[in-house]
Formats: structure tokens, sequence, C-alpha cells
């Protein structure tokens, strides 16, 4: 696995269709893709391979259909976004799969625009998820208005650096320099560590990225 590889997001593709799976491949070269053909499997695969971003085909094997599946996966992976795909669906139930605490995050048609598959993709990796957490964690601290105690504040700090780390060693091929990371995040050595132990344990970065993620961090200063 090369620098490159080991920084990329990986996307999980629930898709029976091997023509659209090519078209995926040449879209999504940028990511790690693990490809199943029924929600059945896909559910069975999200616990070994982590995915941060799910695409969901209405249209499955087996006669399963894709919209029956999503509020399943949302169950086991609430934190993953959902992008569906279907030329099936007609706009009463895209609304219900877009509605409520276990929906997808977006529905594109077939046939799927590439360009604007990569586009969402793109939005959904940056801007849910992770991403989507903090904010609406950061919204609640000022809509209350009240002093945050210390351990939530914390949490909050360490959630949105984390994902700010995310977005910043993915887009690299070097190893995580953890001095520049500290000082551009004005927080200790150690806390980076710490994070990116959190990350890789996570899923959110593979090992290869930092292979003494397992060490004890508590020497550092």
């Amino acid at each position: 696995m090369t620098a490159t590889e080991e920084n990329m997001a990986s996307i999980l593709i629930v898709e029976d269709d091997p023509k659209q799976l090519r078209l995926y491949g040449k879209a999504l070269r940028g990511y790690r893709l693990t490809c199943v053909a029924t929600g059945s499997a896909a559910l069975k695969t999200i616990a070994e391979t982590r995915p941060d971003l799910i695409i969901l085909d209405n249209i499955l094997d087996a006669g399963e259909k894709g919209v029956e599946f999503l509020p399943k996966l949302k169950a086991v992976a609430a934190h993953v976004p959902i992008i569906m795909i279907s030329g099936t669906l007609q706009i009463r139930e895209k609304l219900t799969a877009l509605q409520g605490p276990r929906s997808a995050h977006y529905i594109l048609e077939k046939p799927v625009d590439l360009d604007e598959l990569d586009r969402t993709v793109e939005i959904a990796l940056t801007e849910c998820g992770l991403g989507e957490t903090v904010a609406a964690l950061q919204s609640l601290e000022r809509a209350e208005k009240l002093a945050v105690s210390e351990p939530d504040r914390r949490f909050t700090e360490r959630l949105s650096r984390q994902h700010e780390m995310i977005k910043c060693l993915r887009s690299t091929k070097e190893r995580p320099n953890i001095s520049n990371l500290a000082r551009d995040f004005d927080v200790s050595r150690k806390t980076i560590i710490r994070d990116l132990q959190d990350l890789i344990q996570r899923g959110q970065l593979p090992e290869e990225i930092y292979p003494e993620w397992n060490q004890d961090a508590a020497g550092e200063e």
C-alpha cells in the first residue's frame, strides 16, 4: 500500500451491477473502495471496514431494496453519511428516504452524473458525519449561552480538532509531523498523539499512517 492509498477515505459501495461498479471505480479513484452486492452483506461488512461513507443503490441482488436497509445501516453506523442511488424511487419515497433521524444525506438519480457524484462525495466526507456532529455540538454550546463544563468543552474541541486532522492528513502523502500539528492546533505533542490514536482506533485513519500509534504517549511533553 502506498502512502497515498494509506490516507484515502474509505467508501462502502452497496451495488450489484458490475457496469455501475466499473463507473464508480473510475470516478472514485481517490478513495479506498469496498463493494458488496446486498444490504445484508453491507451490514456485516460495516464492522470490518469502518467506512467513512456509504453509497447505497436501491435495487440490489437477492431482491433486496436499499431503501429498506437505509434505517438498518444508520442504526449501526449513525455517524456515516449515506448517498442513495436510484432510478426507481418515486418522489414520496425520495422524501421519506431524506427525512428523519435514520435518513440518507443525498439521493442521486441514475444514470449517475460522475462529476456530480464526485462533488457530492467530497461534501459528504468533509461536512457530514463527524463534521456535522462537531457543528451541532458547537451550535448547542452557543445556543445555551451557559458556561460549558470543562470536560464537555474539551470533548467538543477534541472532535473539532480531529475532524480537521482527518482532512489535513488525507490530503497529503507525508506522515504526520507531530510537532507541526501541535503548533498548528496550539496543543501539546501528547495531545496530537492521543488524537491520532483515537482516529486510528476508530478506523478513520489507517495504522500505516502512524505505526507508533499503539505506543504509550505518556512520555511525550
